[in-house]
């Protein structure tokens, strides 16, 4: 009998602390070199799979990564996708929300897993949940369903959930479920086996061309409001040079305090093709611009209605589109659908 062809996973260590062991001495904690993973984790040897690593140097706390190593983690995928079933990326916690949101954009017609995870504490200290997170990514990214691999998308993994990576968002900085999907159902729950849920997982037909973009518009701006905001820093944000697109992150359903003088810049804005778009800052829920008289300004200027898309996806498919150099038209029929099941829309 043929046997069957190996199985093969690419782990990309950007950095965070899943990839941090202590140092005797000074007691602080170090990055070290990720090509020696499986003396850290034992366990990797059990798989029936070959493991490769590539390391970002210096390795990047997730505070400090931005739109550049969004676009250096997406080409590292394009250039090995033929290589590899599936791939996990360890990053740190802060920005993961982020950076799985923008590549769930950059990686069209994406058939193969992308797993993110990391890690609350590190991969040397005896409670770490970095271990199981690590090692359960690299099963589900070898994971196949139907002979094809089980959830052929961006996600995050940690502490039992697999989620949609542009569904997520960071909830904890204390316990080891460090992430949450208000909006949308988990797409696995990890107990003795792997429990996919198959239904809310995004399946792509086969000869739907995969495709990596890495061409992306930094030059956007969050407006979050709150009580006694004040025109001067709503100017501010507004009047930034060069700007092409702003998120503003509104109360409820979308509301913000009625100002004729902000629904006045906010239509001369749009009239001059800036991209706006409106984002709750509840955790659940959707913005139903309309609905209360305090969003029909908005409505009626122009603002776009961001459903219950959250602000680290906004923000990721709103750098994506802009750098498409598209129409404000084109941008605004993007938002109104969903590209990677970013967005349930509603009332429509």
């Amino acid at each position: 009998m043929k046997n069957k062809t190996r199985k093969s996973v690419l782990i990309i260590y950007t950095g965070g602390t899943i990839g941090m062991v202590q140092n005797p001495i000074t007691k602080t904690y170090e990055p070290f070199n990720f090509k020696e993973i499986k003396a850290k984790v034992p366990e990797l040897r059990r798989f029936d799979c070959k493991i490769s690593t590539i390391q970002f140097s210096p390795p990047l706390d997730s505070t400090n990564i931005n739109h550049t190593d969004w676009i250096k983690m997406a080409t590292i995928i394009g250039d090995n996708y033929v290589k590899y079933n599936g791939f996990v990326i360890l990053h740190g916690t802060d920005t993961m929300s982020f950076s799985a949101s923008a590549l769930s954009f950059m990686l069209e017609n994406l058939q193969k897993p992308v797993i993110f995870t990391g890690a609350q504490l590190p991969i040397g200290i005896a409670r770490t949940d970095g271990r199981e997170n690590l090692l359960t990514a690299i099963e589900i990214a070898t994971s196949e369903h139907n002979s094809k691999p089980s959830v052929p998308e961006v996600c995050i993994y940690f502490e039992n959930k697999l989620y949609r990576g542009n569904r997520t968002v960071k909830n904890s900085a204390e316990y080891f479920k460090a992430f949450q999907s208000f909006n949308y159902p988990a797409l696995a729950q990890i107990g003795v086996h792997l429990n996919f849920n198959f239904d809310a997982i995004n399946y792509i037909p086969d000869h739907y061309p995969f495709t990596v973009h890495t061409a992306l518009d930094s030059r956007i701006a969050i407006l979050k409001f709150f009580p006694g905001i004040s025109k001067e820093t709503i100017s501010l944000v507004i009047n930034m040079p060069d700007l092409k697109g702003l998120v503003i992150e509104t109360f409820g359903a979308g509301n913000i305090p009625y100002n004729e003088w902000f629904a006045e810049v906010i239509a001369q804005l749009i009239e001059r093709g800036l991209v706006v778009l409106n984002v709750t800052q509840c955790i659940t829920g959707s913005v139903e611009m309309g609905k209360y008289k305090t969003s029909e300004t908005l409505a009626a200027a122009g603002v776009i209605n961001g459903y219950d898309i959250t602000t680290e996806a906004a923000i990721a498919k709103l750098m994506f589109l802009l750098g498409k150099n598209i129409s404000r038209k084109e941008i605004v029929d993007a938002f109104r659908k969903a590209i990677c099941g970013e967005i349930t829309i509603v009332n429509t």
